[in-house]
């Protein structure tokens, strides 16, 4: 399956979606993921570029074209919202990062559920090289991942982190060769998939949700969510198969 800017196939039920415009280093713009379906059968996306890019950000010439303010608006907003789709995504989304991962590039990753950076992956936001700032998110998720004193200093400094410090920051979940990384994305993506997906989505769901609400209104949602999937089969099977010391056959229903 082949969309303009993005190379889409599954695995089972793993998508991998891999950007496909190198031509402009693998940046964005607003037609990216407009054309991706949601299918139960999938439990899992894998988000990739290249090896020595995933993704550059948006591109320049779209941004030096958004002359009134009114126009810089859209051209945020529409990156937002693109971002916001990943994020809201029900599927768990693993961005395998190798290369360099910049501006909206970077917003993009931070958008994905987990992060699997290769040895050679460089994370950044320099929009105040360019006297900007990020304006996909990236003032917004970045302080919530890693606490807003890093976060300035990579937004204000515009200069991007090492695999390792990524590590240290926890931007990533793991560093390994760059060889190795969509084996070891396609594996904690296998992990996830045969978890039981109603329950999965709820509880993506919840700790999305939950940052932003208070703790009272978010311990409802919680029970609510618990209640809806009390009668699942999936539920039921897990708990009889914890009964019964077997392993548990889950459906997604």
């Amino acid at each position: 399956m082949s969309y303009q800017d993005l190379i889409c196939h599954k695995e089972g039920a793993v998508s991998i979606v891999q950007l496909n415009r190198p031509q402009k280093k693998n940046s964005l713009n607003e037609t990216l993921f407009r054309d991706i379906a949601s299918d139960h059968s999938q439990r899992v996306v894998i988000l990739t570029g290249g090896e020595e890019i995933f993704c550059a950000g948006a591109d320049i010439a779209e941004i030096n074209e958004a002359t009134t303010a009114e126009a810089a608006y859209k051209h945020s907003r529409e990156f937002q919202l693109l971002f916001d789709q990943i994020e809201a995504l029900p599927q768990p989304a693993i961005a395998a990062v190798s290369g360099y991962a910049l501006g909206g590039g970077f917003e993009l990753a931070m958008a994905c559920d987990f992060r699997i950076a290769s040895e050679t992956a460089r994370l950044g936001l320099p929009e105040i090289k360019i006297g900007a700032f990020p304006a996909g998110g990236g003032t917004q998720r970045l302080p919530r991942l890693i606490g807003a004193a890093k976060a300035k200093e990579i937004i204000f400094t515009g200069d991007p982190v090492d695999a390792a410090t990524a590590l240290s920051l926890g931007l990533v979940m793991k560093v390994v060769p760059k060889e190795k990384m969509l084996e070891e994305a396609r594996a904690f993506a296998a992990k996830l998939a045969s978890l039981p997906r109603l329950a999965m989505e709820a509880a993506k769901m919840l700790v999305n949700r939950g940052l932003e609400m208070d703790l009272s209104a978010a311990l409802e949602l919680e029970a609510r969510c618990l209640g809806t999937l009390a009668k699942t089969h999936d539920l039921d099977e897990g708990t009889r198969a914890f009964l019964e010391k077997r392993k548990a056959q889950f459906t997604g229903n």
